[in-house]
């Protein structure tokens, strides 16, 4: 336990050192999106209905819809930076001498025959077989599966007393001056309540080990005040992140429809917005952005349900911060009010008011105030620390952009999960802990509904398979994979954008609100 809170310490320490400097890389958080043309308006009362329907006929397009899914760490160091520049230079030059581009080998579909050019970096696609590739990724999740039992229920009850251990240890000492300690393991405990219980048992990790319905995702924080607070108590209302998050965002990974498609979301700044607006985001972007998003995800796939139509003007594509809903953008969706009263206010009265009051009755003001310092740095580091080990996941030079949708758990959507996220260090309970179990993003998003442990399990079989079929698997530091994020929140580089024309046929859907669109065009 000593070395958790050592390991805790260096690495919220090192966060914080290094926060100003990862400023460029989080972008969802404020900016207007993309033109209707380019983003998809995710929230058209049209998309009720089911998940997805299979296509009539090889290479037709499938229509989709479902119960309002339709949206769902700056370097390591100065060496890492400069390895990596010289490899980007390197590769550059490789690309000038060769010409830049070879010709394609008939695998490249499943066996089809295809003549087209490939980028150097895309070569790998020439010999994969996604077929193959596909069944043997999802025979492992469903092995991985079915070997889930009383360790796995063992081993999340064992994150839950870490997690609640930061929560004494923070809160014993938090009626101190402003101080380290209280910080870290109050943001700990915070950032664990969300990125390893509130994430995993809502993706329904633990539905099949936990026979007292207590981690269950049909219940676990939803459905009153009550349960919000004694499972996980954050400014996002779990219903709303199910809904985009969950549901939209792992869905349509790498597209546009993809609401935390860093890229594209900075698009739209320019100049110094670059660097400022980054840096705010990282800060804050919890309350000031994630809250109101989500809920406005949430409202948008109720009114779909019920076939009601959106106020005219209201584009559901558009990210909506806090300060655009104080501007009124969300009239004839959610007032201000109703997301104060339901969303962010309980948690603000409870974090900020209920949990340092008793020490006003103790102490005085001078503790009360001392608590309520300590509460409010550790929430902006709970933000920086949340945005290093997410933003990352999704971002950099390295991994691909998709620009059609595909059907869950087939082979391109296995391909999308490994080639559009990457994982950071694995192995062990700490390492694993202090990166919030994003570090096994890859894993997570071909199979989502599997515990933690069996994600550490999973991994280096995943990662061999990938070996075996020449698929590219990322697994960097996560300050390393920082500094990529930044690059592509400064515009410094670009994802890859995997060839539209060698997606495999039959795995492609297209969903309700995207159909009169895909005709079309």
């Amino acid at each position: 336990m000593l070395q958790m809170v050592l390991a805790g310490l260096g690495f919220c320490c090192l966060a914080s050192a290094l926060g100003p400097f990862a400023s460029g890389a989080l972008t969802f958080a404020i900016g207007p999106p993309a033109s209707p043309g380019s983003r998809v308006a995710r929230g058209s009362p049209q998309v009720a209905g089911r998940l997805f329907q299979a296509p009539a006929a090889a290479g037709d397009l499938a229509t989709a819809g479902h119960d309002g899914m339709v949206r769902p760490l700056a370097a390591g160091a100065c060496a890492a930076a400069v390895a990596c520049g010289l490899l980007l230079a390197a590769t550059s030059q490789g690309r000038s001498r060769r010409g830049g581009m070879k010709r394609l080998a008939p695998k490249a579909r499943g066996g089809e025959e295809h003549t087209k050019t490939l980028a150097p970096h895309d070569e790998w696609i020439r010999t994969l077989d996604l077929g193959a590739f596909g069944k043997e990724v999802n025979a492992l999740g469903q092995r991985l599966q079915s070997e889930q039992g009383p360790e796995d229920q063992a081993h999340l009850q064992k994150m839950v007393l870490w997690s609640r251990f930061c929560a004494v240890v923070g809160l014993a000492t938090m009626w101190l001056p402003p101080n380290p300690l209280s910080v870290v393991f109050l943001s700990l405990w915070t950032h664990s309540a969300w990125t390893m219980m509130g994430h995993h048992v809502q993706h329904g990790g633990y539905n099949r080990t936990d026979d007292t319905g207590r981690y269950s995702s049909r219940g676990f924080a939803q459905g009153s005040l009550r349960r919000r607070l004694f499972d996980w108590f954050d400014w996002m209302l779990p219903e709303a992140w199910n809904v985009e998050h969950n549901q939209l965002h792992h869905y349509r990974l790498g597209e546009d429809a993809d609401p935390d498609l860093l890229e594209r979301n900075a698009e739209t700044w320019k100049g110094s917005q670059r660097y400022t607006m980054p840096f705010l985001s990282m800060l804050l972007w919890k309350w000031a952005y994630y809250a109101p998003n989500t809920y406005k995800e949430m409202k948008v796939s109720e009114m779909a349900r019920k076939g009601k139509p959106l106020p005219d003007g209201f584009d559901p594509a558009a990210p909506l911060t806090l300060a655009e809903l104080m501007q009124g953008k969300a009239k004839g969706i959610f007032s201000l009010g109703e997301f104060l009263t339901r969303c962010i206010g309980p948690y603000f009265l409870w974090r900020f008011l209920a949990l340092p009051l008793p020490l006003a009755l103790i102490g005085g003001p001078p503790m009360f105030l001392n608590a309520l310092y300590n509460l409010l740095l550790a929430d902006v580091l709970s933000n920086i620390h949340g945005f290093i080990v997410i933003v990352t996941n999704h971002a950099g030079n390295d991994l691909y952009r998709f620009q059609a949708g595909c059907k869950p758990k087939s082979p391109t959507f296995y391909l999308r999960a490994i080639t559009s996220s990457a994982n950071f260090a694995t192995g062990g309970n700490i390492t694993d802990f202090l990166h919030g179990w994003l570090n096994y993003q890859i894993e997570h998003h071909c199979w989502p509904d599997l515990s933690m442990l069996s994600y550490q399990r999973g991994q280096p079989e995943l990662k061999a398979l990938c070996e075996k079929h020449g698929v590219p698997y990322v697994q960097e530091n996560v300050f390393v994979r920082l500094k990529k994020t930044m690059d592509i929140a400064m515009g410094h580089t670009k994802m890859r954008v995997y060839p539209a024309d060698l997606e495999r046929r039959e795995d492609a859907m297209v969903w309700n609100n995207e159909r009169v669109r895909a005709l079309v065009s």
